[in-house]
């Protein structure tokens, strides 16, 4: 059975999403059996390519909320990222156009070496002193990924390279009515939205697996557990 996700490294919740469905996958008794395979998504698709900003000043400015407010929230999902395992730095990110990530990222499927890069991409971006967005960086992270370091620059450099690959699995997500990612499709017949606990993952591998329907995850049940919108909006969830 295959399972399909579609995200953004610039989101927050893919990245908990990720750890949280690798948990739930965990726990499947035939997860040996499950093809993993990871969609491109921008939530940003518009802006400029070499364009970045402060994290926290962006998000102040999204959400019409002081600087401070703006790290209260980042804390918050700092939280919930580093109770998965998972490391997040709130102070000295950016974020920018994410068009050159994922058109590595398809170079790297191609090599059958996605995965690694995408968790390096996520881990670089979110808990590390590095930014996602400076070139070399994604080379350096190409080749951790067992990339070959001229191949991964010579996609960055040539524009065309994977770009309607990056285009078709966007097209793809608005056909399946994808409105947040994290996004996941199992066997091209059920869908689950946001960053839901591992459990809900487990059990949605079963029931596909036994082909029963899926209840459906409504819009607000994903910002529940933590979504990030086609307009670029995290929905952060209530503390407890």
């Amino acid at each position: 059975m295959r399972v399909e996700i579609w995200s953004d490294i610039a989101c927050p919740w893919c990245y908990v999403g990720k750890a949280r469905f690798e948990q739930g996958l965990a726990a499947f008794a035939h997860r040996d059996e499950i093809e993993v395979v990871h969609r491109s998504f921008e939530l940003d698709p518009n802006r400029p390519k070499g364009e970045t900003a402060p994290v926290l000043e962006s998000l102040a400015k999204k959400y019409g909320r002081t600087v401070e407010q703006a790290r209260s929230m980042e804390e918050h999902v700092a939280t919930t990222a580093r109770a998965e395992g998972l490391g997040y730095r709130t102070d000295g990110r950016d974020v920018g156009s994410t068009f050159d990530i994922h058109r590595l990222l398809h170079l790297a499927k191609a090599r059958g070496r996605q995965d690694e890069l995408l968790d390096l991409a996520y881990r670089t971006n979110f808990a590390e002193e590095r930014s996602v967005f400076d070139p070399e960086v994604l080379v350096d992270l190409a080749v951790q990924a067992g990339l070959d370091a001229d191949e991964a620059r010579a996609v960055l450099t040539d524009e065309d390279a994977y770009a309607d690959d990056v285009r078709a699995d966007e097209r793809e997500a608005a056909e399946l009515g994808a409105s947040a990612v994290p996004f996941f499709v199992l066997d091209r017949r059920y869908g689950v939205s946001g960053g839901q606990p591992a459990e809900v993952f487990t059990q949605a591998l079963e029931q596909a697996w036994q082909g029963r329907a899926l209840v459906p995850v409504s819009a607000a049940d994903a910002a529940a557990t933590g979504a990030c919108d086609t307009d670029g909006s995290c929905a952060v969830p209530p503390q407890a």
